[in-house]
């Protein structure tokens, strides 16, 4: 899930400028129906490097496609955190182009790079900034954009919500302002808080039995 304070919106071509030495940032976001999954593909325009946010192993082919149609070089496949709902596309985008897998430290999943609090993912002039924030899993972290105009949070945190906590609901844009102010969540006490998801009584996902091991492996579910 995005949050998004940037006054200037991206243009219908997903560009939007960013501070600093003429920077300019292509933004695509993408949606995967049957996880309810939102992709973010971030790059420089000018050097054509790019990062892909939590991927999905089914949509991949379309991951390859804009990626060949736009001219974009896949530097990183970056999780937020260990899914339960989908495989992870990292692994194929890694096998098919050679980018670099990503995923914090905390989350105990294999992957080229292992992420901590204040490591970057670079990609052209820009970079991505890591903040953990665990709660909807340990291993949960928040990517910041290095002019702190956007912050793609996985499922820690949602419009108007947040990611389950019982072992691990919308996504689409939101501002940081807007969910202290309107999310019901996030205006209750610790306490209320932890009562509110312990009685939410949630099924458990479809996939997890599938999707688990495999992002521990990066996706990947043919190695051992």
């Amino acid at each position: 899930m995005l949050l998004r304070r940037l006054a200037s919106v991206a243009t219908a071509r997903g560009l939007a400028t960013a501070p600093g030495a003429g920077r300019q940032l292509l933004m695509r976001q993408l949606f995967e129906a049957s996880s309810c999954t939102y992709t973010y593909l971030l790059a420089d325009a000018g050097s054509g490097d790019a990062v892909i946010i939590d991927p999905v192993l089914e949509t991949v082919p379309r991951d390859l496609q804009l990626l060949r149609e736009l001219g974009l070089t896949l530097r990183y496949a970056a999780n937020t955190h260990c899914h339960a709902d989908h495989v992870t596309g990292s692994g194929a985008l890694r096998r098919a182009l050679g980018c670099a897998s990503a995923i914090s430290r905390a989350s105990g999943a294999c992957a080229d790079v292992r992420l901590g609090e204040g490591d970057e993912l670079r990609f052209g002039s820009f970079a991505l900034r890591v903040l953990p924030t665990p709660g909807h899993t340990p291993g949960c972290v928040t990517f910041v954009l290095d002019d702190s105009s956007m912050a793609f949070t996985g499922d820690a945190l949602l419009v108007r919500g947040c990611g389950r906590t019982d072992f691990q609901q919308g996504h689409t844009m939101t501002t940081v302002g807007e969910e202290r102010l309107h999310n019901p969540r996030l205006r209750l006490s610790p306490d209320d808080f932890v009562a509110l998801m312990e009685r939410l009584q949630l099924p458990r996902p479809r996939l997890m039995d599938l999707a688990v091991p495999a992002n521990l492996r990066c996706g990947i579910q043919d190695e051992p």
